[in-house]
């Protein structure tokens, strides 16, 4: 005999939906907590990350075996951070590969005492400091609204001083300005002076209140102090360079700089022109779906989540992306960007190039991965910023 199905109570019914509409809030919190701390690690300045290893080292012949990874066999001459990241050694050309390791020719010696640990960081610096370039350099001071921020101030390879025009060199995020040094030959061979700034935040210059990134909103005062410095020196025109987010730093400058008329040009190397576009490739790249994409970006343009989460001030991304903006751009700019750059990708660079090809010229890689075009090729990299200063009658024209 079938008995009739009994009517589940109210209260258990009740008590059923409570349950179910609890998990439901428990799982957007989770999601919501990985999506603000996502929004943090976006703005919060990174440490470097010794993400490789150092598989063996032939002090005989001078080599140095890594694991493989797309940066460690690239060809040309990098940095790497050794020992974790304590210790800074130069590499050369690529000697042999297998599915593993890669064996690079040591540019910096290393004798049988010298102790190298496991961990490694590869960099494309190459120079630690203007010292090793065998040239003439001064420590100087910057007045930026967050406090005196150190820059290292090059003079144009011209006799009688620094000369008239100057660049206002800015690194990328997670980097110092060690970084820029790369530019510095091209630069005085073009009789330039050089000025290689820190910006808040970065660990050389002052930090902010927050501590965090602003993406280029909140840095470009401190490229504007480095301009005012410039033209206080002496200098009439300036060039703007910019890597990586300090491409994004500079064009920031660019549109809101009380200096506008002293900006002769500007140069960006692997460029962030809009971050949506970075943001969301980045997304892709880590498995994150693209909605979670989104609601990070939302989060950090909620200036109530900014506040729950800590996450610093509101970034504006609609102002910060150049490729709406770039009917507002209205000076000659060189973009260097690797088709395969692996972290900055370069489609807002060839969509700014599509919209003004009025006043953007753009130099395309391949391989070179990013901001490591230098390393990858140094003569074509020099040969376009020369010859782009020298169409603006910035530098000496070549044969």
């Amino acid at each position: 005999m079938k008995h009739p199905r009994r009517a589940a109570p109210v209260g258990a019914g009740l008590l059923l939906a409570a349950t179910a509409i609890g998990l439901i809030a428990g799982a957007i919190g989770t999601v919501a907590t990985r999506i603000a701390r996502v929004a943090r690690v976006v703005v919060t300045p990174a440490n470097r990350v010794a993400d490789l290893e150092v598989r063996g080292i032939d002090t005989a012949a001078q080599t140095i075996t890594l694991s493989r990874t797309p940066d460690t066999e690239l060809p040309g001459r990098y940095g790497l951070f050794t020992s974790g990241t304590t210790e800074y050694v130069k590499i050369g050309a690529v000697l042999r590969t297998d599915d593993e390791t890669v064996t690079r020719k040591l540019l910096t010696h290393i004798g049988r005492d010298y102790r190298i640990g496991k961990p490694a960081a590869f960099s494309g610096w190459y120079f630690e400091s203007p010292a090793e370039l065998h040239v003439p350099y001064e420590e100087v001071d910057i007045t930026t609204p967050v406090g005196p921020a150190p820059a290292w101030l090059v003079p144009s390879g011209i006799e009688g001083g620094p000369g008239e025009t100057w660049a206002v060199l800015v690194h990328g995020r997670g980097t110092n300005r060690a970084e820029v040094i790369r530019t510095v030959p091209v630069l005085r061979e073009a009789g330039i002076t050089s000025l290689l700034i820190s910006y808040r935040n970065d660990g050389v210059a002052p930090s902010s209140t927050t501590g965090l990134y602003g993406l280029g909103t909140t840095e470009w005062p401190d490229v504007e102090a480095a301009i005012s410095f410039a033209l206080a020196r002496g200098a009439r025109r300036v060039v703007l360079m910019g890597w990586s987010m300090g491409g994004a730093i500079v064009l920031q400058t660019l549109v809101n700089t009380a200096h506008r008329d002293a900006i002769a040009g500007v140069i960006l190397e692997s460029p962030v022109v809009d971050w949506r576009t970075v943001l969301k490739y980045q997304a892709r790249e880590l498995g994150v779906p693209p909605l979670a994409a989104l609601a990070t970006m939302s989060m950090l343009e909620s200036g109530i989540a900014s506040r729950v989460h800590r996450i610093g001030r509101v970034i504006d991304f609609d102002d910060l992306d150049m490729v709406a903006r770039a009917k507002e751009l209205d000076c000659p700019i060189l973009i260097l960007h690797s088709d395969d750059d692996g972290f900055v990708p370069s489609d807002a660079s060839h969509r700014l190039a599509e919209l003004r090809p009025d006043i953007v010229t753009l130099v395309s890689f391949s391989v070179a991965r990013h901001t490591k075009l230098w390393n990858y090729d140094e003569a074509r990299w020099n040969t376009a910023i020369r010859d782009w200063l020298a169409a603006l009658a910035l530098a000496p024209e070549t044969d």
